[in-house]
């Protein structure tokens, strides 16, 4: 597939989406809105295309056909299947914010059409106070507000929430925004510190970022308010969710059901599932559901910006250091326990069992987009570009037509296959996958007081204003498959500012010039950026080059899974072998001496594979299970790895990403450990 960019869109489109990029007060840095960013990359643009052509499309008509629109016409009646589910409206909600921002570089008519359906549906569905559920609206009337621990109901308004704020900055309309408004209001009247308010929040986060977005599209300030109310009310004793049980006197909506009655009975569990065993500001471990995490340290890395005083800034900051220190895999999935979807001890990264699920990847991508624009540090940008390449892409095919919950690193040797599917009854993960791709170019560049930052290498075009004047950068890249990036400065009179490109940790050595004279690097990079400070005219063009040579990686010997074995990558990339490539996988190890080495694929036209020189263990001359003294014959092979994300898009498989390394041994015929 080719990719196509609308190179012709009306200056007028553009121009809107820029004036509707105010800089939102308390940030220092901010995110290049939906419009003003045109992706135009080898690597991305035939992805988002997928996005914008086939899953849009396959997500609506799952929506349509398992009842998630129908629902909203709140005509459901006790017993009739399906019974709407209290997550529904999340699904909703994040299609149409995915078709939003497709719709802001892509004007599509018939997509249009069914958004502003959908969005109809929504309103004809908001009560006459603002409340919009359709699940405590027609299944359980009366019980609004009740279970914050289990029922979603502040998650679902959150995601509604950002769909309305998505939908108007990408098209200007206010259709969705006027209904999400008014429900925030109406949650604002419910919530807060006042003696008749509910002094709670919910055990999903997700509103709390969501009412930071609407604070910035409205310039109203209660929603920031009611966003930092939301948690700094987490974890505060007496704990609230016990304290609404015993109100509501029977268990919460998860806890009546297996496995959690069980759980149930141990109040702490819910504590550090949901992040409320502590005040955010005194937890120093991440706890519990990888997703719900990733969310809550987004809304606090947000409220760091705007409230500099709060003290989020040193807890964000400490929680995100012992979550990439301990508890993250190399290929930016996080949640190593099926059990609680989440978290469980430092080092504990099992490889088979990996949950990874595919939303706590793309939330780590919000939250390092977030605390880069805090800090203005390119580590964060590193871990970013690590899940968005990995963790993330790995959970839709090739086809944009079936998806992974959970992203093992390795399936077993011995049953049932893995493979990607269609939907979910759950259906987070798709959907959230669409509206990250489809938002891709607002994660490129953060905008700060005379300064662009360039913090992930996507070919693009982006228009932002510095100190009033208009800039436009053009980047062009052969990256993730080659490490050269051009940026060339447009602008309508010369203006002094800071271009900021990111320097990835992985890279041995980097060179950049401009106007094709040579940076000193060393001395122009702090925080990880190289930072060129100088007045810039138009056609003024910055060249970076970042060596991208495979690599070994290696795990923290603490690591128990990965003790004796192996990783590849290069450049963003982490690698896996599959058994499409690697007849024997189960019995292979790599040469520790061997160097890898960058091919095509044979089979996946445009993907860069790495071939290295490895064993496998011949089984053919045993007779028994057990011998003494006598090792396996080994003979020597070639082994092919192949980007993680592109992995599970043939024949099904065995797969690891970690592999056994092993030392030739010159004296026999073969090798051994």
């Amino acid at each position: 597939m080719t990719h196509q960019v609308d190179m012709c869109r009306p200056a007028a489109v553009e121009d809107e989406a820029v004036r509707r990029q105010p800089e939102h007060p308390g940030g220092a840095r901010h995110t290049v809105r939906a419009g003003a960013v045109i992706v135009d990359d080898p690597f991305w643009s035939p992805r988002i295309a997928t996005i914008r052509d086939v899953t849009l499309d396959v997500q609506y008509a799952k929506l349509r056909d398992t009842g998630r629109l129908d629902a909203l016409r709140l005509t459901w009646v006790p017993g009739q299947e399906p019974v709407p589910h209290i997550f529904w409206d999340s699904d909703v909600a994040k299609w149409i914010e995915a078709a939003s921002y497709s719709l802001a570089t892509h004007p599509d008519p018939d997509l249009e059409r069914r958004v502003d359906e959908a969005i109809e549906l929504l309103a004809g569905a908001q009560q006459e106070d603002g409340y919009l559920n359709t699940y405590f609206t027609v299944v359980e009337p009366g019980r609004r507000w009740t279970d914050l621990r289990d029922a979603h109901e502040l998650y679902c308004a959150g995601h509604l929430i950002e769909a309305g704020v998505a939908h108007f900055e990408a098209t200007g309309k206010r259709t969705l925004l006027d209904v999400v408004v008014r429900y925030a209001d109406h949650i604002r009247r419910v919530f807060g510190p006042g003696p008749d308010q509910l002094h709670g929040y919910c055990g999903h986060p997700e509103v709390e970022l969501a009412l930071v977005k609407l604070y910035r599209a409205t310039g109203n300030v209660d929603y920031l308010e009611l966003a930092a109310f939301f948690v700094d009310e987490r974890g505060s004793q007496p704990y609230f969710f016990e304290l609404e049980e015993q109100r509501r006197g029977t268990p919460g909506y998860f806890a009546a059901q297996p496995p959690f009655d069980e759980r149930a009975q141990r109040p702490e569990y819910f504590r550090e599932y949901n992040q409320s065993h502590l005040p955010v500001r005194e937890q120093t471990e991440v706890v519990g559901h990888a997703v719900r995490a990733m969310y809550l340290y987004s809304a606090m890395a947000d409220l760091a910006g705007e409230q500099p005083t709060s003290g989020l800034a040193p807890a964000v900051r400490r929680l995100w250091d012992h979550v990439m220190r301990h508890r993250v895999y190399v290929t930016g999935g996080l949640g190593s326990s099926r059990e609680n979807e989440g978290f469980t001890a430092d080092e504990d990264l099992p490889n088979a069992e990996a949950y990874a699920e595919t939303c706590a990847a793309i939330g780590s991508v919000f939250w390092a987009h977030r605390m880069t624009a805090l800090t203005g540090e390119g580590r964060y940008g590193d871990a970013l570009e690590r899940a968005l390449y990995n963790g993330v892409l790995s959970g839709i095919s090739l086809d944009g037509r079936s998806f992974f919950y959970e992203n093992p690193l390795a399936t077993p040797s011995h049953g049932p296959q893995v493979r990607r599917s269609p939907w979910f009854g759950v259906a987070c993960c798709p959907p959230n996958l669409a509206r990250l791709l489809t938002s891709l170019g607002s994660y490129i560049y953060l905008v700060g007081p005379r300064e662009v930052l360039v913090n992930l290498y996507i070919g693009s075009q982006a228009s932002v204003v510095l100190d009033g004047a208009r800039v436009r950068l053009r980047q062009t890249t052969d990256y993730p498959w080659g490490g050269r990036v051009r940026v060339v400065v447009e602008t309508d009179g010369p203006a002094r500012f800071t271009l900021a490109l990111r320097v990835p940790a992985w890279a041995p050595r980097v060179r950049v010039t401009v106007g094709g004279e040579p940076v000193d690097v060393a001395g122009a990079t702090a925080d990880g950026f190289v930072r060129l400070d100088r007045r810039w005219t138009d056609g003024d063009a910055v060249e970076l080059e970042l060596e991208m040579p495979p690599a070994r990686v290696y795990a923290d010997p603490r690591v128990e899974a990965d003790r004796g074995a192996v990783a590849l990558a290069r450049g963003p990339l982490v690698y896996c072998f599959e058994e499409a490539d690697n007849p024997g996988l189960e019995r292979s190890a790599v040469l520790r001496e061997a160097a890898a080495t960058a091919v095509p694929h044979p089979e996946l036209p445009g993907v860069t594979a790495l071939a290295v020189a490895g064993v496998v263990e011949q089984d053919d001359d045993w007779t028994d299970l057990y011998r003494r003294d006598v090792p396996p014959r080994t003979t020597a092979t070639t082994l092919l790895a192949v980007p993680y994300y592109a992995w599970a898009n043939r024949q099904p498989g065995q797969m690891a990403v970690w592999q056994r390394e092993v030392v030739a041994d010159p004296g026999r015929d073969g090798h051994q450990d």
